[in-house]
């Protein structure tokens, strides 16, 4: 009941401020479990993903939107539960990848719809980056089909920085599904698990027009922050060595206004 009134609510607010578009929708089974996999390109996508869905999305997120202490975080936590959040602690390693796909696994057992980013978290430059095991894991341990789905233009409503989102229409385009019954049992060979995790990416790379980057998300952002880091001590430095160069020039000045200059008896 909860999901139906946020759905209703926050899901109407936005299919009348922004007037996004679907294509695709009839891709997606009336009943029954499936796995959406999805690009990630802004936050606002986990609003607008089941916005435009009719059956009932469930997602995972981070643990710390549902433990916040206080007053605004029940009410965080409220509201994640309420839009189909569940959570799951990232910040063990291989011990937060296993949760999740149990996660993923139990919402499937339950005949429903489990939405999932299998780059792991945003796209930094709005590229598709290398997927993550995960979905291969989940759809191989159920046989649930696998619906690639292409979030378009979220990235632009609310770029970094900006308080204001932009009224402009995102859209969504999904795919038909992928069914990897022929790999049926073969969930723990690792070689299988690249070639279906490709072959998702590969899908939603098909949807979407992304340009396509072999590397996880996760990486690439820390190596963009290493590289804006080192551009800033780079800038940081020259400034200094400019300033010092100045002070030298100016010490230089000085001195020689001190001595006299050639010809300058003062008389």
């Amino acid at each position: 009941m909860l999901y139906g009134a946020m759905k209703l609510s926050i899901g109407g607010t936005l299919k009348l401020a922004f007037r996004p578009w679907a294509e695709g929708l009839e891709n997606i089974p009336a009943e029954g479990p499936a796995i959406l996999a999805s690009n990630h390109l802004s936050f606002s996508d986990s609003f607008f993903f089941p916005a435009m869905v009719d059956r009932k999305v469930t997602f995972i997120a981070k643990a710390e939107y549902f433990t916040s202490p206080g007053v605004k975080g029940k009410l965080t936590a409220a509201f994640f539960r309420g839009v189909g959040q569940l959570p799951v602690d990232r910040s063990g390693g291989r011990a937060a990848g296993e949760a999740a796909v149990r996660s993923g696994v139990g919402v499937i057992e339950s005949g429903e719809l489990f939405g999932i980013y299998p780059e792991g978290t945003r796209s930094p430059d709005g590229r598709l980056y290398r997927g993550k095991p995960g979905v291969a894991r989940i759809a191989l341990a159920t046989g649930a089909p696998v619906i690639p789905v292409a979030m378009i233009d979220t990235e632009k409503i609310q770029p970094p920085g900006k308080v204001i989102p932009k009224l402009m229409r995102p859209g969504m385009r999904i795919g038909r599904p992928l069914d990897f019954s022929r790999y049926h049992g073969m969930e723990s060979d690792r070689f299988i698990l690249r070639s279906v995790t490709d072959e998702i990416m590969y899908e939603i790379m098909k949807l979407s027009g992304q340009e396509y980057v072999d590397v996880y998300a996760n990486v690439a952002k820390r190596q963009l922050a290493e590289a804006a880091k080192r551009r800033k001590d780079e800038e940081k430095a020259a400034a200094g060595a400019e300033s010092a160069r100045r002070a030298e020039g100016e010490r230089g000045a000085g001195g020689a206004g001190e001595t006299g200059a050639p010809g300058d008896s003062g008389a």
